[in-house]
């Protein structure tokens, strides 16, 4: 083998944590040493040796040599540091196997994971609360004596024992590890192992561990990453190609992990995103999965996929939109993260409402100016044209959404249209005599909008979605009399026409639950019908906007091409499992009158369990919360760390209250506006409503308010005889809201009320002051004694 020719250097998977743990210096000498040993691995500098057999390797970076794993010609994958006098011990311990099921490259520490499965990992408690006793280990049999059986300590039942070792494997654990497995009786015993395990294996085992069947664990978790074909185990140059090994993405990224702690994102896919990301669909094509499965993440990979696949050139064929502001210009940022200043000149990162108002303007039908309001604001006008005209008969909220949903969202433009409109997800059947008085109604509305010089933001969506509607008939039309003619119609009188062309190759949606009807109308419009023309990533669970949609009633067909994601990267096990319990029992929706569902969500991560607190006053739920937050800060200080730390409640005028007295306490504080945290207070503790946390992350969450007649709003239940439907679907919405705010948290968790606590948390928390909360039993959830029941806290 020559050591003349570049080589390439990736970094395992399970290595980047390892790596953030060394000192800077160490870190520094890595930093230089990739760049010498992509050039020449033989450089005398690098002190490349062989280590065992043909495969494993080890060089010198400072103090430290880095291990290092030869796949074949000049791919190398970096695969420990270690300090220089411990290189030499136990290289049997290091195994390397291509995995029989997946056919992933796998190589992990062996007797690092025995070692951690004897002493097990200590799971973190959270910031000032108390400290529960450490888990004991399981007790040894007493040595068996002659005569009776004396009673006493008996061995503990493994975790795993209902699976046998050749279920084991065909659900893929690694081979070395699958006798061990089932020896440990262990939760903290099994972290220890997996901790060192192979990812595919922890996935396995952890979703074992928490009660899910085999078959199940199949489906959700093997099958999506199981070869495709059959493998060859001595074969490491095709391992080492498949999605399934769990590597950086390109040899460079190595310096994103050692540049930044959080890039994790940008240099590792896990083999289900990756497969997301680089299929090709013909046509539209939808991504779900819960909080911090990666769903955004994936849609920003798909969108450099797309752009790499396009030729050269200066314009933006792809587009990426989202909900609102906020998410837009972190979805800029992450793009830029992700492909540099080149990736983002190719790609339309816009708003959806932004992007609307650009397309009415440039339609010449914003030239009369007119001031635009939201739907708070939309509704208050229904709701004095109604008090004006002495009209009892209709709600106001219920006309707004009506006219926003069925008669904007469809672009309907006449009675006779409204008669035959489809009302999927409105719940409330009107007939057509009460139809023909709705249309009255909003024909009166839209003359009042007109005459005080304001429109609403859907407005504005249905006419630029009428705009672009009208630019792909033209489209159609061109292209019909092009094939009548055998050829495009050179000399068309209206020559313009002749060379319209849609706005975009592709478009990319994130967030896309909370966009309405006449969003969709209007992205429809402005690609054509081809293949990868629309992919769009969301969770219905997530909803807060109550924007019902049917796709495929909009031209937006995802039948067949629909796939969810159920391994979250952000949300510990412990919060994962209480969030879920607060989404209650409803039925959810999948953007296309189907049902959508979170089994199988999950996650490897592992936390506190999140603390319920009542108190018995609004201003005793501030001085709890802020002295919360002020043991957290004081550890983190005390550790060298900044943490951060978010306060969502269900009012605005809460807000003003907590951040007062958490400045007053000290605490530098800010609040969360539409654009995000004012400049400059990125480090503050920020402070908003519930609304305002939709795609963002702390590693501290507190929810407060939390309290009956806030959440839900006191006001949901007049619906309750009158419009039913009404009544759930506003249920729904507030459960999504604190569904939302409760999945920002990274590594620890809050829920407080005053007075009574909310309809949405379990009964028993009424019954104490202060519990720990216990992650819900819910659908692949089943308390299997990883999670502990409710305890008082002291």
């Amino acid at each position: 083998m020559s050591m003349q020719d570049k080589a390439t250097l990736r970094l395992l998977d399970k290595a980047d944590k390892e790596i953030r743990k060394l000192p800077r210096n160490v870190k520094g000498a890595l930093y230089d040493f990739q760049y010498k040993f992509r050039e020449n691995p033989a450089n005398p500098t690098n002190g490349f040796k062989q280590l065992k057999g043909e495969r494993l390797f080890s060089a010198r970076v400072g103090e430290y040599r880095a291990i290092l794993f030869h796949v074949g010609n000049q791919d190398y994958i970096l695969v420990a540091l270690r300090p220089r006098g411990q290189v030499y011990e136990h290289l049997e311990r290091y195994r390397f196997d291509i995995n029989q099921v997946t056919g992933a490259l796998e190589i992990f520490d062996v007797v690092a994971s025995e070692e951690a499965s004897r002493t097990g990992t200590a799971v973190p408690d959270a910031a000032s609360a108390p400290t529960p006793e450490a888990e004991q280990p399981a007790a040894e049999p007493a040595p068996a004596e002659p005569g009776p059986v004396a009673s006493g300590p008996q061995p503990s039942r493994p975790l795993l024992a209902d699976y046998t070792e050749e279920q084991l494997r065909e659900l893929g654990v690694a081979d070395g590890l699958v006798s061990l497995a089932l020896t440990i009786t262990t939760e903290s015993r099994l972290l220890g192992l997996v901790e060192f395990a192979p990812k595919h294996t922890e996935e396995v085992l952890l979703a074992l561990a928490d009660g899910r069947g085999f078959d199940e664990v199949m489906e959700e978790v093997t099958r999506p990453v199981a070869a495709a074909e059959p493998v060859d185990t001595t074969d490491y140059d095709t391992a080492f190609s498949r999605p399934a090994t769990r590597v950086t993405t390109a040899d460079t990224d190595l310096q994103q992990v050692l540049e930044d702690d959080f890039a994790a994102w940008k240099v590792f896919l896990h083999p289900t995103q990756r497969k997301l990301v680089t299929r090709g669909y013909k046509g539209p094509a939808r991504v779900s999965g819960g909080p911090g499965t990666g769903k955004t993440i994936v849609a920003l990979h798909r969108v450099k996929y797309l752009v790499d696949r396009l030729g050269p050139g200066y314009t933006k064929p792809v587009l990426l939109t989202t909900f609102n502001k906020n998410l837009a210009a972190d979805l800029r940022r992450r793009l830029l993260d992700l492909g540099g200043q080149q990736l983002l000149d190719r790609v339309d990162v816009v708003n959806i409402d932004q992007l609307a108002s650009r397309i009415v303007s440039e339609s010449g039908q914003g030239r009369q100016r007119r001031r635009t309001i939201n739907d708070q604001q939309a509704a208050r006008e229904w709701q004095d044209m109604l008090t004006e005209l002495g009209e009892a008969t209709w709600d106001a909220d219920f006309l707004n959404a009506e006219w926003s949903q069925v008669i904007l969202g469809q672009s309907v433009r006449t009675r006779g249209e409204y008669y035959r409109a489809r009302r999927a997800g409105r719940g409330q059947r009107v007939s057509r005599a009460q139809r023909a008085e709705i249309w009255q109604l909003v024909e009166r509305f839209t003359m009042r909008l007109e005459e005080r010089g304001v429109w609403t933001f859907r407005q504005v969506a249905e006419a630029a979605a009428r705009a672009e509607g009208d630019r792909a008939a033209k489209i159609a039309a061109n292209r019909e009399r092009e094939a009548k003619a055998g050829g495009q119609m050179l000399h068309h009188q209206d020559q313009s026409f002749a060379n319209l062309r849609f706005r975009y190759e592709h478009v990319v949606v994130d967030e896309a639950q909370d966009l309405n009807p006449a969003h969709w109308t209007l992205l429809r419009s402005m690609v054509d019908h081809t293949d990868n023309d629309i992919f769009l990533v969301g969770d219905t669970h997530q909803r807060i906007y109550g924007n019902q949609v049917s796709l495929g009633s909009l031209g937006i067909n995802i039948v067949g091409r629909s796939a969810r994601l159920t391994l979250s990267y952000r949300t510990t096990r412990e919060i994962l499992g209480s969030a879920l319990g607060l989404l209650g029992e409803e039925t959810w929706d999948d953007l296309d009158e189907g049902t959508d569902t979170l089994r199988g969500y999950r996650s490897v991560l592992r936390g506190p369990r999140p603390f319920f607190h009542g108190s018995g006053t609004w201003e005793a739920e501030i001085d709890a919360l802020v002295a919360r937050i002020g043991a957290i800060r004081e550890q983190a200080l005390a550790e060298g760390k900044f943490a951060s730390v978010a306060v969502a409640v269900p009012m605005r005028d809460m807000v003003g209250e907590v951040e007062r007295e958490l400045v007053r306490a000290g605490v530098s504080a800010a609040t969360l506006g539409p654009e995000g945290p004012p400049t400059g207070h990125e480090e503050s503790v920020h402070v908003g409503t519930l609304h305002r946390y939709k795609g963002l992350e702390y590693q501290h969450m507190i929810v407060a308010g939390v309290s009956d007649t806030l959440v839900p709003n006191a006001n949901v239940d007049r619906h309750k005889d009158s419009d039913p439907a009404r009544y759930r679907r506003e249920l729904q919405m507030a459960r999504s809201l604190l569904f939302v705010a409760a999945t920002r948290a990274r590594d620890s968790l809050v829920l407080s009320w005053h007075g009574e606590p909310s309809r949405f948390l379990p009964d028993w928390a009424a019954r104490e002051k202060q519990v720990e909360l216990a992650p819900v039993p819910e659908e692949g959830f089943e308390d299997n004694g990883l999670f502990k029941p409710p305890n008082a806290l002291l």
